[in-house]
């Protein structure tokens, strides 16, 4: 077929022009985008998530126009229907396209095509920094922990060269800093600002439209995430120039007065396609190399985000679905907590986070697992209802990230990486945040009246999934301290105020 029926078919999460088949299409090459409707009608999502993924994909399209594209932006409520659409127009086209990390999305971009009377050729998504076939070889090697992703992620580090010596070691001698990123910031210290991008009046009429259009969740102003490359590019500098000297060794750290702290806030640009995940990692390692006011804990510390866990993360994906979405290993019965919707609770570290999470579809990572997944998995909630939550209400979440995140690291609902459950009573909360001073409940009971919830769902956890979970050698200290109170008659009472908080719960008044 010749060059001009070979038209790069570029997906809302593929927004970047560089990459791919577009990436290598000459100016005025047909480019096709299909704007489908349907998938935002299937769940409550956050007005921000929906307002950057449609007007990021009409930013791209008018992008690409000025570069001398011939763009057939298709807006249509089905997939289906925009190929339909487009072949109508162009029968003779050839649709290539590179592959969504979704679970069997080629094969079903290959159907609905062959539906249409069009052909479709998948190609490697060139939007991460390894392949899916760079992983399945290194991790059929013998002797290898595929699914342990320290194991993971020194190999990514070998791979790319980053932040290694010419003789083949870590940068400072050490793979991690975590050990000097766990620390909480003084009284008086001051995060750096946010970049807030200015948006136009094309993107002003995006957020009105979803307003208009869809059911959605989530304040609907103030708007801090790029939905243009120049935007996210900005974003990024903005990091590296003012916020990340400041990232390591408060990044675990919880402020109720800072929805931000120092973190990079560039997932969403990068899951949109906005910006390359190498892109980051070369600007934040030169800015090591080239400053001296930034540390390489800090430095580490981000770098591992993107070529460490974001790249773990697609490939646990890819090798544990589809049984991996519905997994409950704990067989986990509850009901999501209307309150993760309403923010109404009087837990403050939940209130407070959901807050953060309905104003901007965003919290940090230590929120996302010691927060609202810890008290999850502590309630007993079955893992798919939370993870369609955080699939709906956060701006950088897709069912290919959010599913092994949530599923199985938030709640350890299938043990194809996770070594335990990431649970903890309020102890590690009230460490890593000052939710627990203006809360409430008392952080220090574990039962009678104002005892923090958390205490006491955090040992009623470990006594109900004792079967399971006695044996992991890594919960061997926890469970001595439930022996004790199993024999001093504590756990009776544990017990008793665990069946409270349920019939408090049903009543709307935790």
């Amino acid at each position: 077929m010749a060059d001009e029926h070979r038209v790069p078919w570029v997906l809302g999460t593929q927004l970047h022009p560089e990459a791919g088949p577009l990436g290598r299409a000459p100016e005025g090459s047909r480019v096709l985008l299909i704007e489908a409707h349907d998938f935002a009608r299937r769940m409550r999502y956050h007005h921000q998530k929906l307002t950057i993924v449609f007007a990021g994909m009409r930013q791209f399209r008018d992008e690409l126009r000025e570069r001398g594209y011939d763009v057939e932006y298709v807006q249509a409520d089905t997939f289906g229907d925009g190929l339909e659409t487009y072949f109508e127009r162009h029968p003779d086209d050839e649709l290539v396209q590179m592959r969504s990390p979704s679970h069997r999305s080629a094969e079903t971009f290959e159907t609905l095509v062959d539906d249409a009377g069009g052909s479709l050729e998948v190609v490697p998504n060139e939007l991460f920094v390894g392949t899916r076939e760079a992983f399945d070889r290194w991790a059929n090697e013998t002797d290898r922990e595929p699914f342990k992703h320290e194991t993971f992620y020194r190999w990514m580090r070998r791979r790319t060269g980053v932040l290694m010596t010419d003789d083949g070691d870590p940068v400072g001698g050490e793979w991690n800093y975590d050990d000097e990123n766990q620390e909480f910031p003084p009284n008086d210290w001051e995060s750096p600002p946010v970049y807030e991008p200015d948006h136009d009046e094309l993107t002003a009429e995006t957020s009105a439209w979803v307003a208009e259009e869809f059911d959605t969740w989530g304040a609907d102003d103030d708007l801090v995430w790029p939905v243009t490359r120049r935007q996210a590019e900005r974003k990024l500098e903005h990091f590296v120039d003012v916020r990340l000297p400041g990232f390591g060794p408060y990044q675990d750290a919880m402020r109720s007065d800072d929805w931000a702290m120092s973190h990079a806030l560039l997932g969403s640009s990068i899951n949109l396609g906005l910006l390359h995940p190498m892109e980051a990692v070369e600007a934040i390692e030169a800015a090591y190399h080239e400053r001296d006011d930034v540390p390489l804990n800090s430095v580490e510390g981000v770098i591992r985000q993107f070529i460490g866990w974001r790249e773990f993360m697609r490939h646990v994906y890819r090798h544990a679905m589809p049984g991996l979405a519905e997994a409950n290993q704990l067989s986990a019965p509850h009901d999501l907590p209307e309150f993760y919707w309403t923010g109404e609770t009087n837990m403050e570290c939940l209130r407070r986070t959901v807050e953060d999470v309905r104003e901007r579809g965003y919290s940090h990572h230590i929120q996302r697992l010691m927060v609202l997944a810890n008290f999850a998995t502590l309630w007993g909630v079955e893992p798919s209802q939370l993870n369609e939550w955080f699939h709906a209400t956060y701006i950088d979440a897709y069912h290919w990230v959010t599913t092994p995140n949530v599923v199985e690291m938030g709640q350890y609902g299938d043990g194809v990486f996770a070594s335990k459950p990431y649970v903890s009573s309020a102890n590690y909360i009230d460490e890593m945040s000052d939710y627990c001073g203006d809360c409430r409940y008392y952080k220090t009971k574990d039962t009678g009246d104002r005892a923090c919830p958390f205490n006491a769902l955090y040992w009623d956890f470990l006594d109900r999934n004792e079967e399971r979970l006695r044996s992991n050698h890594r919960m061997g200290l926890m469970y001595s301290h439930v022996d004790s109170k199993q024999e001093s008659g504590e756990m009776d009472d544990i017990t008793e105020r665990v069946e409270d908080l349920r019939r408090t719960q049903s009543h709307g008044e935790l």
